[in-house]
């Protein structure tokens, strides 16, 4: 109740917890005044509403009316029981904060139910949807589009209002009637809901429980927005109307209303669309400066060429961001905005070695597709889960369903470990070979195999420097191992279900993990607990990838959308809807400023990061595209899915020529070409391979990989 939330925020105040107080507010979404002296509070309107456990109030306290959520409707009010001297307002904080208030990250299930509490005639339910039905459908076609949005959230919000009350056979009489009206993209939601019948179904249903404490975000004209208000308000439908403003956030903007394309191409996600506020946070996309090292190289002649050759081959590219200029990116994070690790003399040289493979790459373009290798996996009885490849394209690396990790050496030279310790004694410390020396020719093979984990591995990364690789699995945990010595270094315990993916930040040192709990977590080698959590989707977070400047995350989830996270805090900068399935893949463009994102529905969306726009649908795959990846200067993208093929898309051409205008950033009206066949540039079929891996050496040549099927 709102004396005891009052009190908590002012006890924060006092103690200078400034952020946590601003957290509370945002969660209770305290409504009205100055409440309680100093204490301002703000009306917003944040997805999750936290479930804050109230004090009883005391002998001659009143209670005050209920400011949590815009879900309260426990209770109606008592006449006059609203506080009304300011002092009787503040309690005293110390006996509340001893053990009332209980915050929890999911809120309480029989007080989000209670919402559902018995309202208007279940027998008419029917007649007020159908009677909603008609005038949408009567409506002009410029606002139809736009209010045809309502039927999916208004309809499950009264099937689940009818069996919340136990009207078991209006609710399936309404659900048979209207249930195939939606749209196509809504039929697994559906098929979950047509499972709940009862109103104990209810209780433990994680899908239900989104959908009532989110809000279901509607991007609706003004103009089509008062048409609505005062058709329901002419009708006096204050059943639909009541949902209207409990259970949805519609999102107004003036101008033009949207078509059918545009809000077909943005919608589909589990809590509709992105609140355009969500976008609006500064994204610093741009790419960090690379450290200036010399190194001498082997001959003078090809430093010579290695300089010369370096951005003349940069030259034709509009924005050379790639190129290693000495400037500053613009849209760049400060150097030193987040601690990255040193460059060790090891990684010098290997940048030294990136620079002259890169001054031999090949340019790829429409003229110049690259030539693609695949890697079969034959025989994988075990279920091959996951492959990742080194940056250098030296070892590639096996997940797989029996809970081994299969390291490959795809180079004639073998993997080996290091000697014993007692051996490593005997070793002249001196010698120019001693590395060479270390190593244990016994131990030399092509693969070696690591035990550990006690389910599926579904994610492997390798660090970039070669010396560790990450695997996650359905066990809950993440290990991390040793490729000088092949055994396990340490296992991470976070998540309490299973992981299914990780990837090492493009520096190294740090990681993230995303899994079945719904969170993303930012992890650094050497601690054991995560740095930071990243909360917020709605269901299974299931793919995870760094932006190339290490600055963000982005995860894809079963919710069908793609969220941006910032390493440095923990928001989330950056919602992005439109998938109409779980997203299965994610690839950043090398210069930073866009994504790409793959899914279920065989689609291809790209995004551009700065101005949080949808800028391109690639249609063409049949099934869901696991491997997403951006030739080296960007030129192509590739994509491999289930459908056992890769298919090579023109990249520049996708991205050139972007209305990004600040009317489009601001209403959303996207324009897709109608037909994305141009961009395709080559369609490759493998005999029966799902593609589940792509990579392209630093000389743009295309490795795939994926496991024969016999089916």
């Amino acid at each position: 109740d709102r004396q005891t939330l009052v009190a908590v925020l002012q006890f924060l105040r006092r103690s200078n917890l400034r952020e946590s107080e601003e957290i509370l507010r945002r969660e209770a979404r305290l409504l009205g005044d100055d409440l309680g002296g100093n204490v301002a509070a703000v009306a917003t309107s944040s997805p999750g509403v936290a479930a804050v456990a109230a004090v009883p109030p005391g002998k001659g306290e009143s209670r005050g009316d209920c400011g949590i959520g815009s879900s309260s409707r426990q209770e109606p009010r008592k006449a006059g029981s609203r506080v009304s001297s300011p002092s009787s307002k503040t309690t005293r904080s110390g006996d509340i904060i001893g053990g009332a208030v209980v915050v929890e990250d999911q809120p309480d299930v029989s007080a989000v139910l209670s919402a559902y509490n018995q309202q208007g005639d279940p027998t008419l339910y029917e007649e007020y949807y159908s009677g909603l039905k008609h005038f949408i459908e009567c409506s002009l076609d410029c606002h139809r589009a736009e209010l045809s949005q309502l039927f999916y959230p208004l309809f499950v919000h009264m099937y689940l209002e009818l069996v919340y009350n136990q009207h078991e056979s209006e609710a399936k009489s309404f659900f048979e009637r209207f249930h195939g009206d939606q749209e196509c993209y809504y039929q697994d939601d559906l098929r979950v809901l047509s499972s709940l019948t009862k109103k104990e179904h209810m209780k433990g249903n994680e899908t239900m429980l989104d959908f009532r404490t989110s809000k279901f975000v509607l991007r609706i004209s003004r103009d089509s927005y008062q048409l609505l208000k005062r058709h329901l308000q002419e009708k006096q439908n204050n059943q639909i109307w009541n949902i209207v403003q409990e259970h949805l956030y519609i999102d107004i903007f003036d101008g033009m209303p949207r078509s059918k394309q545009q809000i077909d191409a943005m919608v589909g996600s589990l809590a509709g669309e992105a609140k355009r506020e969500a976008n609006k946070a500064k994204v610093f996309f741009g790419l960090l400066k690379e450290p200036e090292f010399d190194v001498p190289l082997d001959d003078e002649d090809e430093e010579g060429e290695n300089e010369e050759g370096k951005p003349k081959k940069k030259k034709p590219k509009k924005d050379n961001v790639g190129s290693k200029s000495k400037k500053q990116d613009p849209n760049a994070p400060p150097q030193n905005r987040i601690p990255l690790p040193e460059l060790k003399d090891s990684d010098k040289l290997d940048k030294v070695m990136n620079m002259k493979e890169a001054a031999r790459r090949v340019r790829l373009g429409p003229e110049c597709l690259p030539s693609i290798c695949f890697y079969t996996f034959l025989n994988a009885y075990q279920g091959l889960t996951a492959v990742d490849i080194t940056d250098d394209s030296s070892m590639i690396v096996g997940g797989f369903a029996d809970s081994t990790v299969r390291v490959w050496s795809v180079t004639p030279k073998k993997l080996r470990s290091v000697k014993t310790a007692a051996d490593l004694s005997l070793i002249d410390k001196e010698s120019d070979d001693v590395l060479e020396r270390i190593m244990d020719e016994k131990t030399a093979s092509e693969l070696k195999i690591l035990y550990g984990h006690s389910g599926p591995v579904y994610g492997t990364s390798f660090s970039p420097d070669r010396n560790y690789l990450l695997s996650c699995s359905e066990d809950g945990t993440v290990r991390l191992w040793s490729l000088q010595t092949f055994t396990c270094l340490v296992g991470y315990k976070g998540h309490n279900y299973p992981v299914w993916d990780t990837q090492f930040s493009p520096y190294g040192y740090y990681f993230v993990s995303g899994g079945h709990d719904r969170v993303a977590r930012l992890w650094a080698t050497d601690h054991y607990q995560p740095l930071r959590i990243f909360a917020g989707h709605l269901a299974d977070v299931t793919c995870t990838r760094f932006h190339p400047n290490s600055n963000y995350i982005a995860t894809g989830s079963a919710d069908r959308t793609i969220r941006l996270w910032d390493v440095l805090n923990g928001n989330c900068v950056r919602i992005f809807t439109g998938h109409k399935g779980p997203i299965h893949s994610l690839a950043f463009s090398p210069n930073g400023r866009f994504l790409a994102t793959g899914a279920t529905d065989g689609r291809v969306l790209l995004w551009d990061i700065g101005h949080g726009l949808m800028v391109g649908e690639l249609k063409g795959h049949t099934d869901t595209i696991y491997a997403l990846r951006f030739s080296r200067d960007g030129e192509i993208l590739a994509s491999g899915s289930m459908d056992n093929t890769v298919r090579l898309w023109d990249a520049v051409k996708a991205f050139e020529d972007l209305e990004t205008d600040d009317f489009t950033t601001a209403t959303g009206h996207i324009n897709l070409p109608e037909n994305s066949q141009d961009l395709l540039l080559g369609t490759y079929m493998t005999k029966s391979t799902p593609v589940v891996h792509l990579h392209f050496t630093r000389r743009n040549l295309l490795l795939a990989a994926g496991a024969y099927s016999s089916q």
